[in-house]
């Protein structure tokens, strides 16, 4: 299946081990650069986390936060550090020596100070087992929204693809009416000059110019470049580099048509299909 490259997933659980929130936010990039944020307790997760996200994504700019709370009970032990207590209460004494007229400083003051208040920090290895299970919870809702969003995507291309593969055949189609319309300009332009032709001269120059403004082999290339993007989109996976440089291809033909400004229609299919490969190629910048 085709999957974009944008997404967002969150996902929150808590149990007597505390409670922890995952949010991961994708966008379309080059390659799989992926940035996290972890409180600083929990790094030692850093290198789990980012192989189950390499596991499940191929390419995006990936944005992985945790937010982590420890599960606060009433058995839960109080632990103060009595010897930073001991300074603040010191350094409060010394400044209100010095203040004609202050307020006193009271424990739940004292207590407020970072630091005062010590909690046990949270066990990594305890921890890790749910918390990336919640991860695979979250990196469950990035794929689905990534997988939903490609089949929007594919669709989309597959439409401007059928419409590309039908100018195709109608410019095909019309090749041997647009190759006698320049003979019969050509020998419109010589009567007007009063110019007599020999009929021999006059089918080489026919010939040379069917051959200067034939675009079959253009107009093959595209339908050859056109099955393929669909043969790969069919397929699925991580196809964005492959499509786009499709998209290279199928714009150096339509150039090459339009170069050949045999007739109008020539230059207007150029231009048309122009237009429905640089809408693929934006929907295709967004394809993992």
């Amino acid at each position: 299946m085709v999957a974009s490259m944008t997404a967002f997933g969150r996902a929150e659980d808590q149990g007597d081990w505390g409670r922890a929130v995952w949010e991961i936010r994708s966008v379309n990039h080059r390659y799989l650069e992926v940035s996290m944020r972890l409180p600083e307790d929990l790094r030692v997760l850093e290198t789990a986390v980012r192989e189950r996200i390499n596991a499940r994504l191929g390419r995006g700019k990936i944005d992985c936060y945790l937010r982590f709370e420890t599960e606060e009970t009433a058995d839960s032990e109080l632990c103060i550090n009595a010897a930073l207590a001991d300074k603040l209460i010191q350094a409060c004494a010394t400044i209100n020596g010095k203040l004609p007229a202050s307020e006193p400083v009271t424990a739940i003051d004292v207590l407020r100070w970072p630091g005062v208040i010590q909690r046990q920090p949270p066990d990594p290895e305890a921890l890790g087992k749910p918390l990336l299970a919640l991860l695979e919870t979250t990196l469950d809702q990035v794929v689905d929204t990534r997988e939903r969003e490609g089949a929007k995507l594919a669709a989309l291309i597959e439409e401007r693809c059928a419409t590309a593969t039908g100018m195709v055949a109608e410019l095909r189609g019309r090749l041997p009416e647009i190759i006698a319309g320049l003979r019969e300009r050509l020998v419109k332009k010589a009567e007007e000059l009063r110019v007599e032709i020999e009929r021999d001269r006059l089918d080489q120059e026919l010939l040379l110019l069917a051959q200067r403004f034939d675009v079959s082999e253009e107009l093959d290339r595209l339908d050859t470049h056109i099955a393929e993007i669909r043969n790969i989109l069919s397929k699925g996976g991580q196809v964005g580099r492959r499509l786009d440089f499709l998209m290279q291809e199928l714009n150096r033909e339509a150039n090459t048509l339009g170069a050949k400004t045999a007739h109008m229609d020539y230059s207007n299919t150029s231009v048309e299909l122009k237009v429905l490969i640089e809408q693929m190629r934006e929907q295709i910048q967004n394809i993992e």
